[in-house]
This record gives structure tokens, sequence and C-alpha cells, in this order.
């Protein structure tokens, strides 16, 4: 498989087969520098003119099938070059990691290369000698049937929304993947020697919408199929567009606001003068104005609204500029608590729902544009425009 960078060539009259896109939870439409070769945001799985699919044992009787792998290693055998995600930590250069949790070769997607182009999901990944690689302390086993299987070190989690990937999907239960594809209850932490349970009746294929944790990073898979539903980028800004035309305004300084363009919200560069700020705990939102501090230590977690009186956190509002992670096509009236950014109101409690690895056993819901951690007590928050009074 290859992205758009790195197409090879196909039938001059045909476009290529997409099979689907990976997109790493956390940045919002690039990388906080841009993308860069195989280290990117997004990565697209397109058929190849040949299969590149590989028998691992006799286990798995694939035909002709193509695959795809993913790490932290930046050796040729990756096609896709995965780094921790720091949440929130999109603002200037990246955050150098001291230790990543990530493992150099983290799993493989193999795709069937004829229709329905089913994607699975395998641990591990193939080193320069094409050879399975694992860590010293991962978990390795022999099967009853005598064919070797184990797990990454610090594990792949992968979750399949019941549902699908719409309004309406709910969160489904976190397993873990062994290199030969099986199913696992997930282990006491990410990195315990003891593998969970053998789950028989669920099964390592991907849906639209799944989601892959590589400790350290969390990758949504989108079908070709569920990517044709989602907004395009062109819509992104139509609606960017159609909020600014209505002219909203301070209500308390009564000048008018708006949001920045797509490329500053994706880079979150500095603030504009017209940008809208929030306060999170009513949703009315403001222009900035340095006044209602209730902390001199922290000055913008403790607020108060001079329209309801209500405290709560103070925010600059940036739009979501990852199509995918939309779930429908609807206008951007919520704002995600505590960051601030904005979507449809069906994508905000969406991902206010999922439950996502954190640490070695912990599960929290977060921004999928920015990796934050959402509030407990308040996920999202329905944003209150004034209109020109004029």
């Amino acid at each position: 498989m290859f992205s758009l960078s790195q197409e090879e060539p196909c039938a001059p009259s045909k476009d290529p087969v997409k099979y689907g896109e990976l997109v790493v939870l956390g940045y919002n439409g690039s990388l906080p520098n841009g993308d860069r070769g195989r280290r990117k945001s997004r990565f697209a799985l397109y058929k190849r003119t040949k299969a590149n699919g590989v028998k691992p044992s006799t286990v798995h009787i694939l035909n002709t099938p193509q695959a795809s792998k993913i790490g932290r290693s930046t050796e040729n055998p990756i096609d896709f070059v995965v780094t921790d995600t720091i949440a929130g930590g999109q603002e200037g250069e990246e955050t150098p990691i001291t230790q990543s949790t990530i493992s150099r070769f983290a799993c493989r997607v193999v795709c069937e290369r004829n229709p329905p182009f089913t994607a699975r999901i395998y641990a591990a990944g193939f080193d320069s000698s094409k050879n399975i690689f694992l860590g010293e302390k991962a978990a390795k086993w022999k099967n009853p049937d005598g064919h070797m299987d184990g797990l990454t070190t610090n594990g792949v989690l992968v979750m399949h929304p019941k549902g699908g990937f719409t309004e309406e999907s709910k969160p489904g239960v976190w397993r873990e993947i062994s290199v030969c594809g099986d199913v696992y209850t997930l282990r006491e932490t990410r990195s315990a020697q003891t593998p969970g349970k053998l789950v028989e009746n669920e099964s390592n294929i991907l849906q639209d919408g799944s989601l892959v944790d590589l400790c350290g990073a969390t990758l949504l898979w989108r079908t070709a199929e569920g990517l044709f539903h989602t907004p395009t980028q062109k819509h992104l800004e139509a609606l960017r567009q159609e909020i600014n035309a209505a002219r909203p305004q301070c209500p308390v300084g009564l000048n008018t606001l708006a949001f920045p363009s797509m490329q500053r919200s994706r880079a979150l560069s500095s603030l504009e003068d017209k940008q809208p700020w929030v306060y999170l705990a009513c949703g009315h939102v403001h222009g900035y104005h340095n006044w209602g501090h209730r902390s001199e230590q922290e000055p913008n977690t403790q607020r108060e609204c001079p329209m309801c009186r209500v405290v709560g956190p103070y925010v600059p509002l940036w739009l979501g500029c990852e199509p995918a992670f939309y779930v429908d096509t609807g206008a951007p009236t919520h704002a995600f608590v505590p960051c601030g950014h904005v979507c449809s109101e069906k994508s905000v409690k969406y991902w206010a729902e999922i439950p996502l690895p954190h640490g070695t056993h912990a599960f929290h819901a977060a921004c999928p544009f920015c990796a934050t951690q959402l509030s407990l007590t308040q996920g999202c928050s329905k944003l209150i425009f004034q209109g020109p009074v004029d």
C-alpha cells in the first residue's frame, strides 16, 4: 500500500483503488510543523500494482493480500511512521519525546485486493530482514496447534464502535490483537507478560471508525466508503465563512468576531484580534477581554461571564479542520471542554463518549483534534453567539 506521495503507477485510464485511511488522533489536519514523507497525520492506503502480502505461517491463508506497516521506526519496511502524541502540544515546535512507548514495528494492516477490500490488523511488523520483530520483553507463547504467537511490548489495542462511525454509534469494547491476528481481552497492564483471554467470537477485521491504540498514539481507521460521506475541506471552509458572514459580535465590546482561516486553525497560530473566545461553563461567545479573573495564578481557568455571571474556563475557539473526525456534515455549534476546538454537535457528543487508552490502564475521553482530556463533568459546551445589533 502507498499514500498519494508514494503512489505506484497503475493503469493510465484508471484511478487507484483506495482502501481507506489511518488518521492519527490529536492533530487538526496536519502535524505541527507540516506532514513530511512517511511521517504525517493521515495515511491513505491504495491498491498497489502488485501484492506485497506475506504468509507468516500456514495458519493464515490469504489470497494475494497487501500489507501496510506502521511503527515508530524510520527503517524502510515502515510505510507510516508514528510518534507519540502530546496532548494539546501542537503550538510551536514539536515536543521531543525522551522515551517512546510505541513499538518500532508496531502493527500491520493487511487488505484484500478484491472487493469488499477487507482490512485486517495484526500486531508487530517485519524488520529489514523480513522477520517479525518483537522486543525482548514482549509476551510470546506457543498455541495448542504448535504455532507461535505473541504481543508487542505495550500492546496493540483495537476498539470497533457499535453501529459503525455515525452519530448513533456507541463505544465498543477495547481488545488486544496478537501477532497472528487473534483477539484477546486486555492484559492487567499494558506491558504485563501474561496475555488476556482469547475472544474466539471476535475478529481482527477493521470497520469504518475502528480505533487502533499503539500506547502513545491512537489511529482512526476510515474506509473509502466512510470517507465519501464525511465533509470535505471545501465544506468546512464554507461553514467557517457562513459563521463569519453572520458577523457575530462580542456582547460586551460589540466588536465583530471571526474564526481564523483553516490554515491558521490547523497550526494553532498566534491569536487574532477578532478571535472568538468562549466561557465554557455557559457557552457565551465573546471577544478577548482582561477582566473577571478569579485566580491570579491561572487567570483563564476561573473567569466570570459578564452575561450570566457563571464562573468557569475562558478559552479561544478553534475550528476542527480534520474532516475524518466528523460523524456528520452539521454546522460547528459546539466546543470541546476544556480545549475549545469546535465542530458539529453530533461529532462532539460522539467523541465525548469514546474512552481512549491513557497510560498503562486508564481510559479517558479526549478531543480528537488535540488529544486534550475532556472534562469529566462537562465534555462539551453549546456555543451562544450574539448577532450584530445594527
